[in-house]
């Protein structure tokens, strides 16, 4: 089975000059001496280290797109022709009391002080790369108005170009952060929040301390890893003078900035961007539990973690380490996650993809379950882009998985407004939008509802935001229809009997039934009577 073509991708921009391409090396089936390219190998002859990561950096997104054994769409959502679950009190089902517009899409997490959302997904990490700054307003604002949380990746204080510390390296003021908070609680409504994620580096520069002493700030999250890579985050920099300040802030910087024949070779145009990155992680009992009290005592009322697709041993202490210490949700992420911010042969070929790190983390929840500790509440993430994704994804891992984390399906319609914006002010709509007008309130079909809801306040809030609004509220009705077909009311009602397995391979890793078996004996019965 030829899983993923290596040697030639879009996201590198790179491709094989033959029709016939050797699928284990993905080199070309007859390689000329005298080829003009461009395939990776060609490519990184001249560019090397630029060619591992997909490009242009910071000007897009990317996802691995190897092509798993098993994965969600070996699942299919169950459908019944009587019943429902999760009506309210009192209410009997009838053809009255089921219509699909009354199902429950809301959903709370949380130890004790729970955090509720209007539609179980929220943001993926939005850190230090160019694309979350650039569009942080779209995305922050865009998450408040539709009622869910939006999460504040690491290293957004370390790499700030206003940062300033004092002499022991502790934040004194980081601007890009403060904007970041205050735009969000600008627009938030009680539904959602915010999460600021720590890794090493932010730890050390002491980000918790700032953002709850200036901010009051009453959640944050730690941070293990990610479904697209197994190493610390990355950026690129293209100025001599940025990196040599990064590297003097601790950060690893390479090609090393200080040595003066790097100097030279940035001088001279060959080498064209340095790469910042984090260090990694290194997790212990004893010291997670200890830095969860250290963070507990300084006020935060909520402790979020998240955690990638490292090993089996990994998942199996992020999830009793999270019991131990009452974290008040767990974000498990599985390969080949990523914004496009990750090495790409790095995000194609390491990690447990997310279907079979699922498969696993139920595994694990119920036996911690079955020894009677309390299970944190649980969202998933890696590859999840549309309702019968998050469907799957919360009736696989029922009870525990309360919601689903996006990174791209949640970018693209701030992407989407923005540059709908800007091509009605440059008189430059393409016709897939000047299909539906030429004005936002003809363009966007929740746009009347948002003037209505925010009146004078909608000149503050970008089109992005309404994209990403707009984008929500199908989530909300698409998963909606698919919950009244299952007969399933609120969120909590969904199981895992309400997913069949269309392969035997599926079902043997899920646990879910296989669809010649799935619901046999109720069929027997209803035979049989």
């Amino acid at each position: 089975m030829n899983l993923q073509r290596p040697n030639a991708n879009d996201v590198t921009r790179t491709y094989n000059r033959s029709k016939n391409v050797v699928p284990c090396s993905g080199l070309c089936s007859r390689c000329l001496e005298t080829c003009r390219g461009n395939c990776e190998i060609f490519k990184s002859s001249f560019r090397g280290r630029e060619v591992i990561y997909p490009g242009p950096f910071g000007e897009g997104t990317a996802g691995a797109d190897k092509d798993y054994p098993v994965d969600y769409s070996h699942l299919n959502i169950q459908g019944y022709a009587l019943g429902a679950k999760g009506l309210p009190k009192g209410v009997r089902p009838s053809p009255d009391s089921t219509k699909f517009p009354d199902v429950d899409t809301e959903i709370s997490y949380g130890w004790k002080r729970k955090v509720k959302m209007k539609v179980p997904i929220f943001t993926g990490a939005l850190g230090s790369t160019d694309v979350a700054r650039k569009n942080w307003d779209n995305f922050a604002i865009g998450a408040a108005i539709s009622g869910i949380t939006i999460v504040c990746g690491e290293n957004v204080c370390g790499i700030d170009p206003k940062l300033e510390s004092n002499s022991k390296g502790k934040i004194i003021k980081a601007p890009d952060m403060d904007h970041r908070i205050e735009v969000y609680k600008r627009f938030h409504e009680g539904y959602g929040e915010m999460l600021v994620q720590m890794n090493v580096e932010d730890t050390r520069l002491g980000v918790a301390e700032y953002v709850r002493k200036k901010h009051k700030l009453e959640s944050i999250e730690l941070k293990w890893g990610q479904g697209a890579k197994c190493i610390g985050g990355e950026i690129k920099v293209r100025s001599l003078e940025r990196a040599l300040e990064l590297q003097r802030r601790g950060y690893i910087v390479t090609p090393d900035p200080s040595v003066h024949a790097n100097q030279q070779a940035f001088k001279d145009g060959g080498l064209k961007e340095y790469e910042r990155h984090s260090r990694l992680g290194f997790i212990s009992e004893e010291s997670f539990i200890k830095e969860v009290e250290r963070l507990r005592e300084m006020g935060f009322k909520r402790i979020t973690l998240k955690t990638g697709a490292y090993s089996m041993r990994e998942l199996a202490m992020a999830i009793k380490y999270a019991s131990m210490a009452e974290i008040d949700l767990l974000t498990i992420d599985g390969a080949p996650g990523g914004t496009g911010m990750s090495p790409w042969r790095m995000m194609v070929e390491w990690g447990i993809p997310t279907f079979y790190l699922e498969s696993l983390s139920y595994e694990f929840c119920e036996r911690l379950s079955r020894k009677g500790m309390k299970v944190p509440d649980i969202a998933i993430a890696g590859g999840f882009s549309l309702e019968d994704h998050l469907f799957k994804a919360i009736a696989m891992g029922a009870p525990y998985v309360k919601a689903v984390c996006m990174g791209r399906a949640l970018m693209i319609p701030g992407f989407v407004g923005r540059n709908i914006s800007e091509w009605i002010s440059k008189n430059d709509l393409p016709k897939s939008v000047l299909e539906f007008g030429r004005k936002p309130k003809e363009i966007f079909v929740c746009y009347d509802e948002l003037e209505d809801k925010y009146g004078k306040d909608m000149k503050n809030i970008p089109l992005g935001a309404v994209g990403v609004y707009t984008f929500t509220q199908r989530i909300k009705v698409g998963l909606q229809q698919l919950m009244a077909g299952s007969r399933n009311f609120r969120i909590d009602t969904i199981s895992r009997r309400d997913l069949m397995s269309l392969t035997e391979e599926a079902a043997k890793i899920s646990g879910i039934p296989y669809v010649m078996d799935a619901y046999r004996e109720e069929a027997d019965k209803v035979l049989k009577g």
